[in-house]
């Protein structure tokens, strides 16, 4: 079991400077990607965390470290009374073919996703509806971001996810008989379309930036356009949904069309 290590406080018993600078340093991704740690906070986190199959290699706790040091590796405004240090799993950038295997599934592909909250919540909603694996573009936020990581409440740890050329994934759908989907302005509305649900094939929902939608490269390759019609009165509404509020009422609709059918 993970446990603070001797090896890592000065003399005194406290943690030392050089091991706080070290791990207040994974809050910043080209540390991240060097040391292929990333950091989790809160009790919840880290017992979720222990509980997966990723590698937990340091628990820090506020009794053994005292509430300075903690406030000092802590990336959170109020810092919880434990830290763990985990290991970035190997796979998460790998061939489509190994990313998408044959056979039916539900899964999210993300089209240039930057917000860290949008991103977190994304997983969570994956996590909630049973969606079988998120995908995304190497230009969205990275998923081990400390404001990522906090807001999947623990999806991170059991959402499959990879890093894949979208355009690549969905020629891949396409060769395997699937269907994908594109959420758009101007698509078919959701309600009244007829969808394929990933029972029989693969089906992947593209989720686009949050200022810019889905790109064209993108675009040309879904299969089916639909949109979330607005119900506001006389026309007056918002102009359109967060990028994570609109997977969830999209996500929704897939997996009630699935209840519905049994």
């Amino acid at each position: 079991m993970p446990q603070t290590s001797a090896a890592y406080f000065s003399i005194d018993g406290m943690i030392s400077a050089a091991r706080i600078k070290f791990i207040k340093s994974l809050s910043e991704k080209k540390f991240r990607d060097r040391e292929g740690l990333f950091t989790v906070e809160g009790e919840k986190m880290v017992s979720e965390a222990m509980a997966s199959s990723f590698e937990v290699t340091e628990v820090f706790r506020k009794e053994d470290i005292g509430e300075n040091a903690m406030g000092r590796i802590s990336s959170l405004s109020s810092p919880s009374p434990v830290l763990a240090t985990v290991r970035i799993p190997g796979n998460l950038s790998c061939p489509v073919e190994e990313a998408l295997p044959e056979g039916p599934g539900l899964y999210l592909a993300l089209d240039s996703i930057r917000d860290p909250g949008n991103m977190g919540t994304i997983l969570r909603i994956a996590d909630w509806f049973g969606i079988d694996g998120v995908f995304a573009t190497e230009d969205s936020v990275d998923l081990f971001n400390p404001k990522v990581v906090q807001s999947t409440m623990g999806a991170i740890f059991r959402v499959k996810f990879h890093y894949v050329p979208v355009t690549s994934l969905l020629e891949r759908v396409s060769s395997l008989g699937g269907v994908s989907y594109g959420t758009f302005l101007e698509g078919k509305d959701i309600y009244t379309t007829s969808l394929s649900t990933g029972e029989l094939s693969p089906t992947v929902i593209v989720i686009g930036n949050e200022s810019r939608g889905i790109s064209p490269e993108v675009g040309k390759l879904i299969s089916s356009r639909i949109t979330i019609p607005s119900f506001a009165r006389k026309g007056e509404g918002s102009e359109s949904l967060n990028a994570a509020v609109a997977t969830a009422v999209t996500v929704s609709e897939f997996r009630r069309r699935t209840h519905s059918a049994h």
